[in-house]
């Protein structure tokens, strides 16, 4: 069975999500808020998104080479995220995997693991 980070074509599919992910935020009216929380620049978050995501979906563990322990409501702390911050984040990450054509399978694959990432960096009632 494949895993989701083959799926996607491996490392350039990773890279494509992560940079196409920012892309949708940074133009989604309703995901202004969450787009705020970023620095103007989001070359550096689009990069730290693609070790996590790496390593995440089955491919080498760039984030924890590069920074060790991985740790997602540490830097989300300092934002106020609720359920509407969180569920700006999946819309946001939906339309990034259709934009990149992503197959059902594997949007159906991440749906719930998805869901739990966003709850987990989740800091509001």
């Amino acid at each position: 069975m494949s895993n989701p980070y083959n799926l996607l074509g491996g490392e350039a599919g990773v890279r494509n999500l992560a940079n196409e992910f920012y892309n949708v935020m940074a133009t989604r009216p309703d995901a202004k808020k969450i787009r705020l929380m970023h620095a103007e620049n989001l070359n550096s978050v689009q990069n730290k998104l693609f070790m996590f995501l790496s390593g995440w979906l089955g491919g080498p563990n760039l984030y924890f080479e590069e920074h060790g322990t991985i740790c997602l409501s540490s830097p989300h702390a300092k934002y106020s995220i609720g359920t509407k911050e969180r569920d700006q984040w999946l819309e946001c990450m939906d339309q990034a995997l259709d934009n990149i054509n992503a197959s059902d399978e594997l949007k159906e694959m991440l749906k719930i693991p998805m869901f739990n990432i966003a709850e987990t960096i989740r800091n509001q009632k």
